[in-house]
C-alpha cells in the first residue's frame, strides 16, 4: 500500500508529530494508521494521542427524561445549515416523541416502529425529500432507573452534544446533572476502570515502556523504578479517560466519584453522544459547490 499524503494528514492529526516523522512511521507500519501512531509515542516523537473521533455529520442530539425512563437519541443531516432549520429541529422533537413513547430499546426496533401506519424509516425517507439531504436516525439509548436513582441529562450548544448520568441515590438530580455536564465538557471514555479493555491497558502500557526507554530523563534508571514509572504515566492515562477518576470540573480538587460520594450518590452509567463522531466528513470545496 502507498503512503498518501491523506495517511500522512491522518496521523499528524492524531499524533501531533511532524510530516516526515509522520511519514516514518508509516513505513515503519506497513501504513497502519493506528501502529504508525504507537510507533511514534513509542519513540518519543509524537506530542499526545489525540484520541477523539473526528466529529463529521452535522445534526443533533435528542434527550427526552420522565419518569423512571430517560431516551438519547442522534438524528443526522449532511450539513449543518439543515441541521439548524426549524423542520429538522420539528422532526427530531416528533421522533424523539415518538421513540419514548414506544417499548423499543434498540435503533433497528425504532426504525421500525409504526407511528400512524408509517415506520420512522418510511418518515425519515419521506422527510429527505422534503429538506434536500440524506437524513439518518444513527443511534439510540434508552436507559430506566428505579426510585431510589437520579437521572441527570445536559445538552449542549442546541444538541451538538448531549449526556445522560445515572445515579443511585433519590433525589440527588442536582448531582447527576452536574456529573451530565462534567461529562459534555471532559468526553470520558469509560464510566470506570473496569470498564477498560485489558487489551488497551496493555498496549499503553508497551507504549509507555518503549517511550520510557528512549526518554534521555530515565536513561539508567533501575528496572523497578522504570516499571512504577510506566504505570504512573498508565494510570494518568486512565485518570483521564474513565468518567469517576477525572478531576471535577466545578471542582478540580476532587475526583468524580468523590463528588458524588461527598453528596450521598453514586455513578451507576453514563452515556455521552456528540454529533457525527466517528464518522468520516465529505470534504467540500466551498467555490466549487457554489458554482455547482
Amino acid at each position: 500500500m502507498a503512503i498518501t499524503t491523506d495517511l500522512i494528514k491522518t496521523v499528524r492529526e492524531r499524533s501531533g508529530a511532524g510530516m516526515l516523522d509522520c511519514k516514518k512511521a508509516l513505513e515503519a507500519c506497513d501504513c497502519d494508521v493506528d501502529k504508525a501512531c504507537d510507533w511514534l509515542r513509542e519513540k518519543g516523537i509524537a506530542k499526545a494521542a489525540k484520541k477523539a473521533s473526528r466529529i463529521a455529520a452535522e445534526g443533533i442530539c435528542s434527550i427526552k427524561v420522565a419518569g423512571n425512563k430517560a431516551l438519547i437519541l442522534e438524528l443526522n443531516s449532511e450539513t449543518d445549515f439543515a441541521a439548524k432549520s426549524d423542520v429538522f429541529k420539528a422532526l427530531t422533537n416528533q421522533l424523539t416523541d415518538d421513540v419514548f413513547a414506544a417499548d423499543v430499546k434498540t435503533l433497528d426496533e425504532a426504525l421500525n416502529l409504526v407511528v400512524n401506519g408509517t415506520t420512522l424509516d418510511e418518515v425519515l425517507k419521506a422527510a429527505t425529500g422534503q429538506i434536500g439531504e440524506k437524513l439518518s436516525l444513527r443511534r439510540i439509548d434508552v436507559l430506566f432507573k428505579n426510585d431510589n436513582q437520579s437521572f441527570g441529562s445536559y445538552i449542549h450548544m442546541g444538541g451538538s452534544i448531549g449526556t445522560i448520568v445515572l445515579v443511585d441515590g433519590a433525589n440527588k438530580d442536582v448531582v447527576a446533572r452536574d456529573i451530565a455536564m462534567h461529562a459534555a465538557a471532559s468526553n470520558p471514555t469509560y464510566v470506570t476502570r473496569e470498564d477498560v479493555p485489558s487489551s488497551f491497558i496493555e498496549n499503553e502500557t508497551h507504549i509507555q515502556l518503549e517511550a520510557a526507554k528512549v526518554d534521555p530523563k530515565l536513561v539508567g534508571k533501575p528496572e523497578v523504578a522504570l516499571k512504577k514509572i510506566v504505570e504512573g504515566k498508565v494510570n494518568k492515562v486512565l485518570s483521564e479517560i474513565c468518567l469517576l477518576d477525572q478531576p471535577f470540573v466545578k471542582d478540580p480538587s476532587l475526583t468524580v466519584a468523590q463528588y458524588a460520594k461527598n453528596n450521598g450518590a453514586s455513578v451507576v452509567t453514563a452515556i455521552r453522544y456528540g454529533v457525527g463522531e466517528g464518522i468520516e466528513k465529505r470534504q467540500e470545496n466551498f467555490a466549487d459547490e457554489v458554482m455547482k
